[in-house]
């Protein structure tokens, strides 16, 4: 990565990052200073923008619509912080594995052109970068695979991050990285048809997980042995919300939780023997991810099953925190701190 310019340690950048992905559309505030990365605000709406689409190749215009409304909501959330004395210097929006997917995702972004979004398609590779970034700043001198679970794609990324406490951006170094057209709206839709799921359905699924990231996952943990596995997203986030039962949601105790292999399965266990309804009366599971929860629990155990793995460490900090520090770079001497709010 490169080097951060130096600046005036006073400088002060306030980030607006939007997450568009294949199940939740995602909006992070933060300012970026001397003392820090601070929330400003964060929402978070489960709008399944990638309904269908792994069957269809393209957005349906239910899908684009309720998805553009959301994001008009977050547009004039980041108009807001104007009106309140504190305007949004930056505006960075990525979408990921439904709009890569997508024939028609310049449609997408035509409609979000016309809100004033401008919207980046972002490869696979850089979407692992990102998280990455976001994940491994919390573990510096650490050699940790992060693990992030969405809707269309699974990330996968081996490295290390490097860095004193006040760098702001971390150097980092990845050893291997690879994106997965495995994801749990992906899988739901293509195995998971009955309501519970049958076991020859997870048995299929968890078959496919292993094809196609078997040799990528044993191959990178020879060549790159890790000390944590670190899990992004609402899948990892939702098991320690359901295994703590945190009714409402606790980002202080998600972020950092350590979850066993034995914890997993118990969730694993009794999610995937419910019936849809049953599950979103489930305390700590968003009623709207019950239908993708089986199947990004199928993910998360064969890739802990095939690193060897005893246990993970859940983190909010992801793709969205990546965003913000790859946007403050050229802020200079800036500390990498990131609190919970």
């Amino acid at each position: 990565m490169p080097a951060i310019a130096q600046q005036d340690r006073g400088a002060r950048m306030r980030i607006a990052a939007i997450d568009i992905g294949t199940v939740t559309s995602r909006l992070f505030i933060a300012d970026v200073d001397a003392s820090g990365v601070r929330p400003v605000e964060r929402m978070s709406v489960i709008t399944n923008l990638g309904e269908g689409v792994d069957a269809t190749g393209r957005l349906s215009s239910e899908a684009i619509d309720r998805t553009i409304g959301r994001i008009a909501q977050y547009r004039r959330r980041i108009d807001a912080c104007g009106e309140e004395g504190v305007p949004v210097d930056r505006v960075v929006a990525v979408a990921t594995s439904a709009s890569r997917d997508a024939e028609n995702s310049a449609d997408f972004a035509a409609r979000l052109e016309g809100i004033g979004i401008t919207l980046s398609v972002i490869p696979g590779e850089r979407e692992a970068e990102l998280s990455f970034l976001g994940a491994a700043n919390g573990y510096r001198g650490r050699n940790v695979a992060v693990v992030d679970i969405g809707g269309g794609s699974t990330e996968v990324v081996f490295g290390r991050a490097e860095g004193a406490p006040d760098q702001m951006v971390p150097h980092v170094n990845i050893s291997a990285r690879r994106s997965f057209d495995v994801g749990c709206r992906r899988m739901a839709e293509r195995f998971l048809a009955d309501d519970p799921p049958a076991p020859r359905q997870i048995a299929d699924a968890r078959g496919w997980v292993e094809s196609e990231m078997a040799d990528f996952l044993r191959a990178s943990l020879r060549a790159c042995p890790i000390d944590e596995l670190v899990a992004v997203a609402g899948t990892p986030t939702s098991v320690v919300a359901v295994r703590d039962r945190l009714v409402p949601y606790d980002r202080e105790r998600v972020h950092g939780a350590v979850v066993t292999r034995d914890e997993l399965e118990k969730v694993s266990r009794d999610m995937c023997a419910l019936t849809l309804e049953a599950r979103m009366r489930v305390p700590g599971l968003q009623p709207q991810r019950a239908s993708v929860f089986p199947s990004g629990l199928v993910i998360l155990s064969a890739v802990m099953d095939m690193l060897g793995a005893r246990s993970f460490r859940a983190s909010e900090a992801d793709l969205l925190l990546g965003i913000v520090l790859d946007a403050a770079r050229g802020l200079g001497e800036i500390r990498a701190d990131f609190r919970m709010a």
